[in-house]
């Protein structure tokens, strides 16, 4: 198999470490890094230098037009389209950062000009290769209710997009991911604290056959959380996706097909206490399954380069996270309808109360 031949471009919070990544992948020449801020660009470079691999530098992404075969493009979201879509025109394979653009109509664009000239475009969601998610999909089946719960403190970054696209908008990927049918409704609410976008959101997502995900997404937190809890069939799954932790509750076959605790309550004599100790174990089965400490962002650049080489499809797709972005979009403007709020910059409501 030949030596991929690959760029970055944006050396920020997330972009020098896809191009520290890259650096060391076997099967992978990370070429040059670019980014508007030269310096920035010549550090990244000169980290990235290898025995097999001499990174270069430049602050114009677009002298490396038709030298690479591949391209994570980690600027600012509101470059995405330019930046990412002259790469697609160029004939070059696309990791762009989530979300995939700054509205649904320029993520439209991108997904169209990876169609016309037959190229791949991956996206950004990494939380599709958490470790805790992978350990938690056998027991995900048809869920029902889902929770979702993403707090953060500021991070100063992303400052062109609110909390519906910053942080919700990972969410939204996983929870359409999950259910797999349309959203029938869409309720939500929001607030904007340090600027003129919401730092704050909350959303109910009702789909078509009936299920419903609960997200609430906040970076202007004194606490980290990224939690979820996906109840179905089979029972309750919660995942903890900062610390990596997964439990299972289920019924056990002592519930199912044998005395209940309840009906053991109402016996004379009974133990009340003894049987709140048994509640968990022996009536609701408690299951933790083994997750892995890969790397999820290495894990995501893995898929990428495989897709690349392959030319198979990746796991998450530009119309994926067109759809993301199709949901985000009714999100703002149920938040920007609000009679209380104030309009939230990127919804249709409120360009139409500017205008």
């Amino acid at each position: 198999m030949t030596t991929l031949r690959m760029a970055v471009v944006g050396t920020g919070a997330l972009g020098r470490h896809h191009a520290r990544i890259l650096s060391e992948m076997p099967g992978v020449e990370l070429v040059a890094v670019a980014d508007m801020n030269p310096r920035a660009a010549a550090e990244t470079a000169q980290r990235c230098q290898t025995h097999r691999c001499q990174t270069r530098s430049t602050g114009d992404y677009r002298e490396l037009l038709g030298t690479v075969q591949a391209v994570v493009v980690a600027v600012p979201t509101s470059a995405h389209r330019q930046v990412a879509g002259d790469f697609l025109a160029a004939g070059a394979d696309c990791l762009v950062e989530k979300p995939i653009a700054i509205d649904f109509d320029e993520a439209q664009e991108l997904v169209d000009l990876a169609r016309r000239h037959e190229v791949l475009l991956q996206v950004g969601h990494v939380e599709r290769f958490s470790p805790a998610l992978t350990a938690a999909r056998p027991f995900l089946h048809n869920p029902k209710y889902i929770r979702i719960e993403r707090f953060g403190p500021f991070s100063f970054r992303s400052t062109d997009i609110g909390v519906v696209h910053d942080l919700m908008i990972h969410d939204i990927d996983l929870v359409l991911d999950l259910v797999k049918v349309p959203v029938a409704d869409v309720q939500a609410l929001g607030t904007s604290i340090l600027g003129e976008r919401e730092d704050c959101a909350q959303a109910r997502l009702t789909f078509s056959n009936g299920a419903v995900a609960d997200l609430a997404a906040n970076r202007v937190s004194p606490v980290v959380r990224r939690q979820m809890q996906v109840w179905g069939p089979d029972g309750c799954v919660q995942i903890d996706l900062a610390a990596r932790e997964v439990v299972h509750y289920r019924r056990s076959s002592v519930l199912q097909f044998g005395e209940g605790p309840l009906a053991r309550a109402r016996q004379a004599g009974a133990d009340i206490e003894q049987l709140k100790s048994e509640v968990f174990g022996t009536f609701i089965e408690v299951h933790k399954p083994t997750v892995t400490s890969c790397d999820q962002l290495t894990e995501e650049l893995r898929a990428f380069t495989h897709c690349v080489q392959t030319r198979q499809q990746p796991l998450v797709t530009g119309e994926a996270a067109l759809e993301a972005m199709l949901i985000a979009r009714r999100i703002l403007d149920k938040i920007a309808a609000a009679p209380w709020a104030r309009p939230v910059a990127g919804s249709i409501a409120a360009r139409r109360l500017a205008g």
